[in-house]
C-alpha cells in the first residue's frame, strides 16, 4: 500500500497557532494562524515606527530605516510558519478534551519532531524564490529571525551546538505532513500578498506535502544549513531584529488572552499619549533629586556629572559621596525624552535603589529575578504547546512588559547586558531597551564575563552611559574608552569627603570578641563580614550565646526569608540602639548602612574596599576601628585564591594611622591585576545561531528546593518557587533529584534549614 501523501483531516478545520483559553473553545481571532500573524507582524511594525529612527542612531546602523522595517515585518510573517503541519496542529488542540483523540496530540507523551520556529525556517526555504523578492527584505536574515524567537536555535544549555534543530526520534513517526493546500495557508500567502508586496504569482516549484524524517534529518537542513555556512550578516542589524521578533511576538501573543489595541498599546507605553509622556522629562528627575537631597545644595562633584559630562562618562567616586544622586541629575542632561535604566549588580542593591530613590517620586519599576508577578496573566499556551515550559518564562514576559510603560527600571545589570547573551528577560524589554539611557553602577565588582559583556555594549549601543565605580582600574580605562571610540569624560568624586580620615586598620590573628562587646555597650554598631556562610553561623551563634543583640545576613536563605533579613538588617542600622550585623560578601554591596565598628576576614582587595565602605559611611568627623582576620587556612580556595588573600594582606599592611577612600582607590588603581574580558556573545556573535547563554562567570552555588519544603511548594505556581529556593554549594549534588520545573532538590539528611540561621549543611555541624 503507498504511503498516504496528504496530512490528516482537522477538527475543527481551520490551522492555530495558540491554544484556547482554558475552559474555552474560542478559536477566532489571535488564535489562529492567520489571526496570530497578522497581530505579530502588526507588533513587529508599530515597534519599529514608534522606535523610528532612534532604533538606527541608538544601535549605529548604518542601513536604512526601510530595510530594517521590511525585514522585521517578513521575519514576523514567517515566524510561525512551520505550525501549518500535522504535529503542531494535534499538539494545539490537545486540551480539548472533546475532541477524538486521533485529533489531539499529547506533547509530553509524544512530542512535535521538530520544533515549529525550525520547520518555519525550512518552509520558507521552500518558498525562497517567491519571498526574496519582497521590497526592502533581506530573505537570510529574516529566516534566521524567525528561527530564533523562541531561543532554541543553534545551541543547548548555553553552549552552541551549530544544530539547526534536534529531530527528535523515537516519537512513533516517521514523518510530518504539510498543510499548504489548506484554505488557511492560502489565506496567509495572500496575506503576504495584500501586506508585504509580495508577488501575486508564486513561482512553480516541486513541494510535497509528506515529509520523512530521514529527509529532514539531512536534505531540509543541511539545505539550510549549506547556505548559513558562509554567511557573512551584518551582526548589529541582525542583533536588532531578533530583539524586535522576541518582543513583537510576547506582545502578539498575548493580545490572544486580552483585548488590547495593540498599535495604541505600544505606542502609549514607549512613548506616552498628548496628555501625557511616558518618557522622562526634567520636572520628573527634578522630582527625584529634590526628595532626595532635601534643603542640601548638590555637591559639585554632583553638578559636574550633567554639566560636564560626555555622552559615555565615568563617575569615580567612593562609597557615601553621592553618586547615585549625581546619576539623576547626569540624567537631567542624558535622558529626556527617553527611559533610564538603572543597572546593579546584584538583586540586593537594585531592590534598596528602587526604595531609596525613585519608588513615589516616577512612573518607575524594579525588575530582577525575583520580582513577584502573576504567571497566569502572561500564559500564552505556546510553552506548554512545545512540550518543554521554561521555568518563570511566562511571568518574565509580564514583569518585563512593565520596564516597556516604566520611565525608569531599576534593575540588577542582567536586565540589561544580557541582551547580548539572548538572555529571555533583556530581551521582551527590548522595547524600552532602545530607547533608553543607562546608568551603570559598581562596575569595579564586574568579572571579567560581565566586564566583556559591558566592553561590547559600549562598542554597540550609542546610547547615553554613565559607568559608576570607587575605582577604575588603569586596564579598565583604556578598554572602556577603545570600546566606545570617541572621547570619555572622567568626572572625579568629591575630594573633600574622599579625604575625610575614615579608617583605623588592626590586624589580629583572633577575632577580638572584647573589642565588639566594648563597642556594643558604647551604642555601637558592628558589622563582621565573613568569607563563608558556615563561618557567619558560627560567629553569629556565638554573637548570641554572649547575649549579644545579633542578626544573621546571608545568601542562603529562602529567597522570602533572606528578603526580611536583609531588611532587619537595614532598619536595624537606622534605628537608635546598639546591634551586631554578621554577613558574609552580600553585604559588600547590598547593605547601605554606616557602622561604627567593622570586623572583616581577609579577602580580596576589592572586596575588602567594598566592605569598608559600610564602616563611618555617614562620616562622624574622625577615623574608626576595623579589624582584620585571617581566612582558614583550611577554607582557601573558595570563593578567595591564595593571591587574592595575599593580595588584600598586603593592602591591609600599606597603611598606617588615619587611612581614606582616596588613598584605597589609588592603592587599587596601582594594582597590577590582569584580566580577560569575554569577546564572544551568540547575539552579535553567533550569525544564525539564536539561544541563552550565561552572562556571568560560573560561580560556585546552585539554586536549589529544600526536600523539607517539599509538600509546601506542591502545588504553588511556578512564579511563587523563587521564593523557596536556596542557593547551596556546587558539590555532593550528584543522585540529587529535580523538581518538575526543573530545580534540583537537596536532601533532608544533607541539609537543614530554619528561617533565623537558613540552611546549614548537617554533616558540618
Amino acid at each position: 500500500m503507498p504511503p498516504k501523501t496528504t496530512p490528516p483531516k482537522l477538527q475543527p478545520d481551520i490551522l492555530l497557532a495558540k491554544s484556547s483559553l482554558p475552559g474555552s473553545e474560542d478559536w477566532r481571532g489571535t488564535h489562529h494562524l492567520i489571526g496570530h500573524t497578522a497581530a505579530v507582524v502588526e507588533s513587529v511594525t508599530t515597534l519599529v515606527d514608534t522606535l523610528g529612527l532612534g532604533l538606527i542612531q541608538q544601535f549605529g546602523l548604518d542601513c536604512k530605516l526601510e530595510v530594517l522595517r521590511a525585514t522585521a515585518r517578513l521575519a514576523a510573517y514567517l515566524h510561525d510558519w512551520g505550525k501549518a503541519n500535522d504535529h503542531f496542529q494535534m499538539v494545539v488542540r490537545n486540551d480539548l478534551k472533546s475532541l477524538p483523540r486521533q485529533y489531539r496530540r499529547d506533547p509530553r507523551e509524544r512530542p512535535q519532531m521538530i520544533r515549529h520556529e525550525v520547520a518555519s525556517m525550512l518552509i520558507a526555504w521552500e518558498f525562497q524564490d517567491w519571498l526574496k523578492q519582497c521590497p526592502d527584505a533581506d530573505f537570510m536574515m529574516a529566516i534566521a529571525t524567525a528561527g530564533g524567537h523562541h531561543l532554541k536555535l543553534g545551541g543547548k544549555q548555553g553552549k552552541d551546538t551549530s544544530e539547526l534543530g534536534e529531530v527528535r526520534e523515537g516519537t512513533g513517526d516517521t514523518c510530518l505532513y504539510w498543510y499548504v493546500h489548506h484554505s488557511y495557508f492560502h489565506k496567509l500567502i495572500r496575506y503576504g500578498v495584500r501586506n508585504l508586496g509580495l508577488p501575486n504569482t508564486i513561482p512553480p516549484f516541486k513541494f510535497s506535502q509528506r515529509w520523512e524524517l530521514g529527509e529532514i534529518k539531512r536534505e531540509k537542513r543541511q539545505a539550510v544549513l549549506n547556505a548559513f555556512e558562509n554567511w557573512e550578516p551584518h551582526t548589529t542589524l541582525l542583533a536588532v531584529l531578533k530583539a524586535l521578533l522576541v518582543a513583537g511576538d510576547a506582545i502578539g501573543s498575548a493580545s490572544a488572552q486580552v483585548s488590547i489595541n495593540i498599535y495604541e498599546w505600544i505606542e502609549k507605553q514607549l512613548i506616552g499619549t498628548e496628555e501625557e509622556s511616558n518618557t522622562l522629562t526634567e520636572e520628573d528627575l527634578q522630582r527625584v533629586i529634590d526628595a532626595r537631597r532635601g534643603n542640601n545644595p548638590l555637591r559639585q562633584f554632583q553638578v559636574d556629572l550633567k554639566e560636564k559630562s560626555a555622552r559615555v562618562t565615568m563617575a569615580r567616586a567612593g562609597c557615601g559621596t553621592g553618586k547615585t544622586l549625581g546619576a539623576y541629575n547626569w540624567a537631567q542632561k542624558h535622558a529626556i525624552g527617553r527611559k533610564l535604566f538603572f543597572c546593579y549588580p546584584t538583586t540586593g542593591t537594585s531592590t534598596e535603589g528602587f526604595l531609596d530613590y525613585v519608588q513615589d517620586e516616577v512612573e518607575s519599576v524594579l525588575l530582577h529575578s525575583r520580582s513577584e508577578v502573576d504567571l497566569e496573566l502572561a500564559r500564552t499556551g505556546e510553552e506548554i504547546d512545545n512540550g518543554d515550559e521554561t521555568i518563570n518564562e511566562t511571568a518574565q514576559k509580564l514583569d518585563s512588559f512593565k520596564a516597556w510603560g516604566a520611565k525608569v527600571s531599576i534593575c540588577t545589570v542582567d536586565t540589561v547586558l544580557g541582551l547580548l547573551q539572548c538572555n529571555r528577560r533583556p530581551l521582551y524589554c527590548f522595547p524600552a531597551i532602545a530607547n533608553a539611557a543607562f546608568v551603570f553602577d559598581e562596575v569595579h565588582c564586574y568579572d571579567d564575563a560581565l566586564f566583556g559583556a559591558l566592553l561590547r555594549f559600549l562598542k554597540v549601543v550609542k546610547a547615553p552611559i554613565l559607568l559608576m565605580s570607587a575605582s577604575f582600574l588603569p586596564a579598565q580605562v583604556k578598554a572602556i574608552r577603545a570600546a566606545v571610540g570617541e572621547p570619555v569624560e572622567i568626572i572625579h568624586g568629591p575630594q573633600d569627603i574622599e579625604r575625610q580620615p575614615r579608617y583605623r586598620f588592626h590586624e589580629v590573628e583572633q577575632p577580638d570578641w572584647q573589642r565588639v562587646q566594648q563597642e556594643l555597650a558604647n551604642g555601637g554598631k558592628v558589622l563582621w563580614v565573613c568569607n563563608q556562610v558556615n563561618t557567619a553561623i558560627a560567629v553569629y551563634e556565638q554573637a548570641k550565646s554572649l547575649g549579644l543583640n545579633a542578626l544573621l545576613y546571608h545568601s542562603r536563605f529562602r529567597y522570602g526569608d533572606r528578603v526580611q533579613h536583609h531588611r532587619a538588617v537595614v532598619d536595624g542600622f537606622k534605628h537608635d540602639q546598639p546591634i551586631l550585623a554578621v554577613a558574609t560578601q552580600v553585604a559588600e554591596m547590598s547593605l547601605d548602612l554606616s557602622a561604627t565598628l567593622l570586623v572583616t576576614q581577609i579577602a580580596d582587595p576589592a572586596g575588602l574596599i567594598q566592605r569598608l565602605g559600610r564602616l563611618n559611611r555617614g562620616y562622624c568627623d574622625h577615623a574608626l576601628d576595623a579589624i582584620f582576620y585571617p581566612e582558614d587556612p583550611k577554607m582557601v580556595g573558595f570563593p578567595y585564591s591564595q593571591d587574592q588573600l595575599d593580595s588584600g594582606l598586603a593592602l591591609v599592611r600599606a597603611f598606617s594611622g588615619e587611612v581614606n577612600q582616596a588613598q584605597l582607590a589609588t592603592w587599587l588603581e596601582k594594582l597590577n591585576i590582569q584580566s580577560e574580558p569575554k569577546d564572544h556573545f551568540v547575539l552579535l556573535d553567533g550569525k544564525w545561531r539564536t539561544y541563552p547563554a550565561p552572562l556571568r562567570e560560573a560561580g560556585y552555588t546552585v539554586t536549589a528546593l529544600l526536600k523539607q519544603d517539599e509538600a509546601t511548594i506542591a502545588h504553588l505556581k511556578s512564579s511563587d518557587l523563587p521564593r523557596y529556593t536556596v542557593p547551596l554549594p556546587a558539590r555532593n549534588i550528584k543522585g540529587w533529584p529535580r523538581h518538575k520545573k526543573g530545580y534540583l532538590i537537596a536532601p533532608a539528611d544533607q541539609w537543614g534549614y530554619s528561617s533565623e540561621l537558613g540552611a546549614f549543611e548537617l554533616k558540618r555541624r
